[in-house]
């Protein structure tokens, strides 16, 4: 049996943060929908406006709310389509050592290459193209780099022509994307590891427009493993 662990209180950003999804998802708040202003949610929940606006951001983060300056706060309206939250929250990195994350991307993403490469038409093909020369014209700037990464693994996805697996892989990579978006813009800002990433996102690319699916399997394996070493620091 094993030990038990003291029990953390909450941060009250947290519990917000809980609150607000479990209204989104029992249809209280729908897509596009207007939250209350921050001061209206402070005064409801009986917290502070700094505490309402943490939660906020942190839900921008994951992609449930929209913050339009000058407009308001609206749940995202593309939230329901393409992510799926509980998944989401199942995947949070908090919850899982990164270790067992790469592992299901790698399980997810090596047969999405494969699937990509027997499946992609030419407009999937156009788009692969596209962002991965979106990459090398931005690899200066690191952050858009990082983003142009992520769509690359989006195409793929959407290229398997499997909506399931494509929102799993969507929810997974958006949510790490966001967690370690700083690590990840440093491993960018490395000209050597950028451009390592971007031959590693060529092999795959040419493997899935040659329709050769071990080679593009195989290559999205060792670009994952890349990936984890880079951000676990090995």
């Amino acid at each position: 049996m094993g030990e038990f662990k003291p029990i953390k209180t909450k941060k009250i950003y947290e519990e917000i943060v809980e609150q607000l999804r479990e209204l989104i998802s029992t249809g209280t708040f729908n897509p596009g929908d207007k939250l209350p202003s921050e001061r209206d949610m402070a005064q409801m929940l009986g917290v502070s406006r700094a505490s309402v606006r943490e939660a906020v951001v942190a839900l921008q983060a994951m992609g449930v709310l929209d913050v339009k300056p000058g407009e308001g706060t609206f749940v995202s309206a593309s939230m329901n389509s393409e992510m799926i939250e509980p998944l989401a929250l199942v995947l949070s990195v908090e919850r899982n050592p990164l270790a067992q994350l790469m592992e299901v991307r790698r399980i997810l993403e090596a047969e999405a290459a494969a699937l990509a490469a027997q499946r992609a038409t030419e407009q999937d093909r156009l788009k692969m193209v596209e962002v991965l020369n979106d990459m090398k014209a931005t690899a200066e700037r690191h952050e858009q780099g990082v983003e142009f990464d992520l769509f690359f693994h989006f195409a793929i996805a959407e290229a398997t022509k499997n909506p399931l697996l494509r929102r799993i892989i969507k929810t997974l990579d958006n949510m790490m994307h966001q967690t370690f978006l700083v690590d990840r813009t440093e491993m960018y800002s490395n000209p050597k590891t950028a451009e390592r990433i971007l031959n590693e996102h060529q092999v795959i690319l040419d493997a899935i427009l040659a329709g050769d699916p071990a080679a593009a399997r195989e290559g999205m394996l060792q670009h994952l493993k890349h990936v984890e070493s880079g951000l676990s620091g090995g």
